[in-house]
């Protein structure tokens, strides 16, 4: 007897027809991703997720001449009204303040348009689970903008120090708890303690905070 595939449905924010096409080929050929809706607009992909419900918004920061970044005015307008919305920034640009404005904005994860066919599928995949999701460089250009800074917090334990430097690295609590030898639902325990002590709600923003204080 086969088991149903859990499938995470997408909607594409764009404005590059080309672009928006060649992600539904790449992303529609996974059997656990499926592509609802399309936006090439800030007012279109309002609509669209308010349409569809997708469990995850893949977006461009840059949606018009108008601005550059108009992608994270619409991640604060889509986390808003959508709470629990998966929102993954797909963009050119690397800017480690960016990044940072994007998480504050409320999006789960950051990844640059020349990045693999896999990391992206991993990224995305991450994100519906309500995990964070950067590669390499945008992890590291946070790290380099929160390098030296600060923050009180309360004292972590071992064992939640090494869940969090797992976390930094883009890791599942499947993956986590793999590597860790414990169940994923001890990782998600571990998870919401780090938030709480670290004043955070969102796995990213944990990440964040825990490089500005130079814990990782």
């Amino acid at each position: 007897m086969s088991t149903a595939v859990a499938v995470s449905r997408i909607v594409l924010v764009d404005d590059h027809a080309i672009l928006r096409e060649g992600l539904r080929s790449v992303l529609e050929r996974e059997p656990d991703l499926t592509v609802v809706g399309e936006a090439s607009s800030f007012a279109e992909a309002v609509a669209v997720v308010a349409s569809v419900a997708p469990d995850v918004v893949l977006l461009d920061l840059k949606l018009s001449a108008r601005s550059d970044h108009e992608g994270l005015e619409l991640c604060t307008v889509l986390s808003r009204e959508h709470p629990g919305l998966g929102l993954l920034v797909l963009t050119t640009f690397l800017d480690e303040h960016l990044v940072v404005q994007a998480v504050h904005a409320g999006a789960r994860g950051y990844v640059v348009k020349d990045v693999d066919t896999t990391e992206l599928v991993r990224a995305i995949r991450a994100v519906s689970l309500g995990e964070s999701a950067f590669d390499a460089r945008s992890a590291a250009a946070v790290v380099r903008s929160l390098n030296g800074r600060s923050v009180q917090h309360e004292r972590l334990t071992d064992r939640e120090l090494d869940v969090l430097r797992l976390l930094a690295n883009g890791l599942s609590n499947k993956d986590i708890g793999g590597r860790l030898y414990i169940s994923a639902t001890t990782v998600k325990f571990h998870v919401s303690n780090i938030m709480r002590k670290l004043s955070v709600s969102r796995r990213a923003e944990a990440v964040y905070a825990a490089s500005k204080s130079g814990l990782i």
